[in-house]
C-alpha cells in the first residue's frame, strides 16, 4: 500500500501522503491485520511484560507500538500501533477474548500463552471511545477558563510533536487541534469533491474555504493519535474555530453543518462579527435608540423583562447601570448575534449528547467596510453581553472582544501600548468577575513588546491564539533545508497573487508592487505577498476536485520534519513566556 493513490468515493489520494483528510488512519483493514499478524508471538509477549513492568516497549518496524498511548483496561492491556505501510490501528493484548469494549476488531489471534490478541481500526468512533474509557488523559477536553495557547493545525501532522515539546518544556496548556472554515473542510464535501466556497478574511477579502485541504474531521483522527504517541502531554483541547455566521438566510444551517462534523472537538468559537449591526451604538435619538427593543424583540413582555434585567444591575466597582436608550443601542447592535449564538449552542449540546465542552464568543474580526477601531468593543458592551449569555443561559465560556488588534499586522492603534493594555485590563477585570476568560486572536501578528502587554493587562490569564504561523515556519523551514521544494511554492504563490491583481484585489497589487519596487528580489517568505498569498498552494484543488499539490508538503525529508519541529517548540515557548510569564 505504500505510495499507492486510492479511491475514497470521488477523491483520489495517497492518505500517508495526505494526512488529516480521511476520519480513519486505517484504510485499509485487511493489509492491517496482515501485518500485525505477521509479527511474532514472543514480540508480543514481550511487549506486555515490558508494559506490565514499565520497562521500554520492544520495537519491530512493521509494527511500531507507542507507549504513550499504552493503558491496562479491565484484563487487558492496549495501544496505538503504526504500520510499516503508513497506516495506524489498536492492539489488545488480554485474557479476555470476548471483551468488546474496542468494538469489533479487524482480526484476532490467540497466542500460545493464552493470551488474546485482537487489532482494531483507528476510526474516530473507535478513537473517541479509547480516549474517553481507556487512555482519558491523552484526549482533548473542555478546559474551562484556563489560560492557553491557540496553537492551530495548518500543516497538521507535521508541528505536532513540535508542540507538544513546548507544552512540557513550558508546562503550559493549548488547543494544538485548532482550524477554523476558512483552512479546513467538511468530509463529505471533500470525499464528494464539491467545490469550495468562499470566505471573507479580514484586511485581506475572499479567499476559498478549506486551503490546508485538511477536514474537521479528519484533524481530529490526526490530532487525537499524535497526541497517543507522545511520551507525555499536558492537557490540551481541540478548537472549530471560527464557525462563522454571516448575513446570508442558510449560514445557520451551514454553522450547523460545520457543529456536525466537529462534534468530537471540545472547543468551538462562533464568529458572529458580520452580524454586528455597528451603527445602533451611533444612534444619537432616544427615541430611535428605544425603537431598537420594538424591531428585535417581538414580545413587550420581554422587552420589559429585558430593560429591567439591565437596567438594575449595580456591580461592584462597574458603572453600568443603563437607561432604556442604552439597552435598546445594546439590543440594536448585539440581539441578532446573540440569538444565532443561543441556537447555535443548543445545537452543540445536542450533537455532543450533554458532553462538556468550552465555547467562545467571537467579535473581534469587523467585516468589510467597517474599520476596527471606530467600534472597539466598550466595557458597558462587554457587561451588557455576559449579562446577557447569564440571563439566558448560555453557556460561554470564552469571549473574545474587539480590543484593536487585526489580523495581518502588530497593534497600529494611534493611542499605543498603554491604551492597549489599559483597555484589555479593564475588560479582563470585567471578564473575571463573571468567571469568563479572554480571547486574543491574531496573536501571530503581534510583536513581543505587544504579546507583554497582552500578558500583564490579563495576569497571564488568557487564551491566545497564533494558528497562521506554524505555516509561516513551515516556510521558512523549507527555504532553508528543502529549497527547491520552496522555489516550487514562491512560483505558485506569486502566480496566484498576480491572478487575483489582474481580477481587481488592489491588495494583490500593492503586494506585487512592493516585492517587484523592492531591492531584495530574492525567493523569501519574509515578502509580503508571500506571507498573504501563500497559503492556496497547499489545498488547492483543480475543477475535477482533486488534490493538485497537496502531496509536496507531505513528502519532505526526516531533517526538514526534524528543524521545523525544533522551530515549532522554539517559537511557542517565546509566545507562552511573553503571554503567561508576564517578563
Amino acid at each position: 500500500m505504500i505510495g499507492v493513490e486510492m479511491r475514497f468515493e470521488k477523491i483520489e489520494i495517497d492518505p500517508r501522503k495526505n494526512p488529516a483528510i480521511l476520519d480513519t488512519a486505517t484504510w485499509e483493514a485487511a493489509s492491517a491485520w496482515s501485518t500485525v499478524s505477521a509479527v511474532g508471538e514472543s514480540h508480543w509477549n514481550s511487549v506486555l511484560q515490558a508494559a506490565r513492568e514499565g520497562y521500554p516497549l520492544p520495537v519491530d518496524k512493521r509494527c511500531v507500538v507507542y507507549a504513550g498511548s499504552c493503558a491496562e483496561y479491565r484484563k487487558s492491556m492496549f495501544f496505538l500501533a503504526g504500520l510499516v505501510d503508513g497506516q495506524q490501528v489498536f492492539i489488545q493484548l488480554g485474557t479476555d477474548s470476548k471483551d468488546t469494549i474496542m468494538g469489533e476488531p479487524i482480526g484476532t489471534r490467540s497466542l500460545e500463552n493464552g493470551t488474546h490478541l485482537a487489532a482494531y481500526r483507528t476510526d474516530a468512533e473507535t478513537i473517541d471511545r479509547y480516549v474517553t474509557l481507556i487512555r482519558p488523559k491523552r484526549g482533548p477536553k473542555a478546559l474551562g477558563a484556563v489560560p492557553r495557547l491557540g496553537v492551530g493545525s495548518r500543516m497538521s501532522t507535521a508541528a505536532w510533536q513540535g508542540v507538544w515539546q513546548a507544552m512540557n518544556k513550558y508546562n503550559f496548556q493549548a488547543n494544538p487541534i485548532q482550524n477554523s472554515v476558512r483552512e479546513v473542510n467538511l468530509l463529505q464535501d471533500i470525499l464528494a469533491c464539491r467545490p469550495p466556497r468562499f470566505n471573507y478574511l479580514a484586511n485581506f477579502g475572499r479567499v476559498e474555504e478549506g486551503h490546508t485541504g485538511s477536514t474537521f474531521e479528519g484533524l481530529w483522527v490526526a490530532g487525537v493519535l499524535e497526541a497517543l504517541k507522545a511520551s507525555s502531554s499536558p492537557a490540551f483541547g481541540a478548537d472549530a474555530d471560527h464557525i462563522t455566521v454571516r448575513r446570508s438566510a442558510d449560514d445557520i444551517i451551514r454553522a450547523k453543518r460545520i457543529i456536525e462534523a466537529a462534534r468530537r472537538y471540545t472547543f468551538f468559537t462562533l464568529d458572529v462579527s458580520d452580524i454586528l449591526d455597528y451603527d445602533a451604538m451611533k444612534v444619537s435619538s432616544k427615541t430611535a435608540a428605544e425603537d431598537y427593543l420594538a424591531n428585535h424583540i417581538c414580545q413587550p413582555k420581554l422587552q420589559k423583562e429585558v430593560v429591567a434585567y439591565h437596567s438594575q444591575r449595580c456591580l461592584p466597582g462597574q458603572q453600568y447601570q443603563l437607561d432604556k436608550a442604552s439597552v435598546g443601542r445594546l439590543v440594536g447592535k448585539y440581539w441578532t448575534a446573540l440569538n444565532a449564538v443561543e441556537e447555535l449552542s443548543n445545537h452543540i449540546r445536542a450533537v455532543r449528547n450533554e458532553v462538556s465542552f468550552d465555547l467562545e464568543l467571537s467579535i473581534d474580526e469587523t467585516p468589510s467596510g467597517v474599520d476596527a477601531f471606530t467600534c472597539l468593543t466598550t466595557e458597558r458592551e462587554l457587561m451588557f453581553l455576559i449579562l446577557e449569555l447569564q440571563r439566558r443561559g448560555i453557556p460561554v465560556t470564552h469571549i473574545a472582544p474587539n480590543f484593536g488588534v487585526e489580523k495581518g499586522s502588530d497593534y497600529r492603534g494611534q493611542d499605543g501600548l498603554v491604551a492597549l493594555e489599559k483597555r484589555i485590563r479593564g475588560h479582563y477585570e470585567i471578564a473575571c468577575e463573571f468567571g469568563f476568560m479572554l480571547d486574543c486572536h491574531s496573536g501571530d501578528d503581534l510583536k513581543p513588546a505587544t504579546r507583554r502587554a497582552i500578558g500583564r493587562a490579563a495576569q497571564g490569564n488568557i487564551h491566545f491564539k497564533i494558528s497562521p504561523f506554524s505555516q509561516v515556519i513551515f516556510a521558512e523551514t523549507m527555504k532553508d533545508v528543502e529549497s527547491e521544494r520552496f522555489r516550487f511554492w514562491w512560483d505558485d504563490t506569486l502566480d496566484y497573487a498576480r491572478r487575483e491583481a489582474a481580477a481587481g484585489s488592489d491588495f494583490a497589487a500593492q503586494c506585487l508592487e512592493r516585492y517587484e519596487t523592492g531591492d531584495n528580489r530574492e525567493r523569501s517568505p519574509d515578502h509580503t505577498v508571500f506571507h498573504y498569498y501563500n497559503f492556496a498552494s497547499v489545498g488547492k484543488r483543480n475543477q475535477k476536485g482533486q488534490f493538485i499539490h497537496r502531496e509536496k508538503f507531505y513528502d519532505l525529508s526526516a531533517d526538514f520534519y526534524r528543524e521545523y519541529q525544533n522551530r515549532i517548540c522554539s517559537y511557542l515557548c517565546e509566545v507562552a513566556t511573553d503571554v503567561f510569564h508576564r517578563t
